[in-house]
Parts: C-alpha cells; structure tokens; sequence
C-alpha cells in the first residue's frame, strides 16, 4: 500500500464512488508541481497506490485532484464541482497519510483519515 491513499464516498447515492480519475502532485517551494501518482478509484472507491513503492515521500505540501467531473458524468448526473482539490501538508516523511472524500453532486467533506 502506498504512504498517501484515499477513498470516495458517494453520499447521495450511499455507495463507493467507483472510477473517480484522481492525480497526486508534491508542490514544492518555488518550483513547479512535480506528479506523483494517477489512478483511478476501484470498486470500493480506494485508490491504495497513489505513491508508487519505493518513491521517497518528503515533507511538504502536496496536492490531490479529484476529477469529479468524469464521474458526475458517468452516473448521469449534474453537479456543481468539477474537481474537488485537496491541498496538505506531509510533516512525517515516514507515516501514512489517508485523504477520504465525502461527494455529492453539490458538497463535499474531506479529513485525514487513518
């Protein structure tokens, strides 16, 4: 399992949110985002290898883009957020951070998990 995961709930619709598209960028100080990791979310709504094994996590902000867009429109549905972005910071290089998204068409709630 990588050191930075997710899952996504579909609230709405009370169920994983399955084939969300979801990149992860480090954001480092003056530089340019440098791109991690893309998946997309499985049947359960996890996206467990974010972080390829082995890649060094290092402190600092990182950023995770779920493209909510793409499975609004696959479950037929308006929404109102195209992506939901998600900017942390990792303050321990060694422990494991889990970023959860709560979506509905028109909200979303996000938290560090464990």
């Amino acid at each position: 399992m990588s050191r930075i995961t997710t899952h996504v709930l579909d609230t709405a619709l009370g169920c994983p949110a399955a084939g969300v598209p979801i990149t992860l960028e480090r954001l480092p100080p003056n530089a340019e985002p440098i791109v991690l990791g893309r998946g997309v979310t499985d049947a359960d709504g996890r996206l467990r290898d974010l972080v390829p094994p082995g890649a060094a996590l290092h402190t600092g902000t990182y950023r995770i883009t779920f493209d909510t867009a793409t499975y609004f429109t696959e479950q037929e549905l308006d929404s109102f957020y195209p992506a939901v972005i998600v900017l942390f910071d990792v303050t321990d290089s060694v422990a494991h951070y889990h970023v959860p998204l709560l979506l509905s068409p028109f909200g979303y709630s996000t938290y560090r998990g464990s």
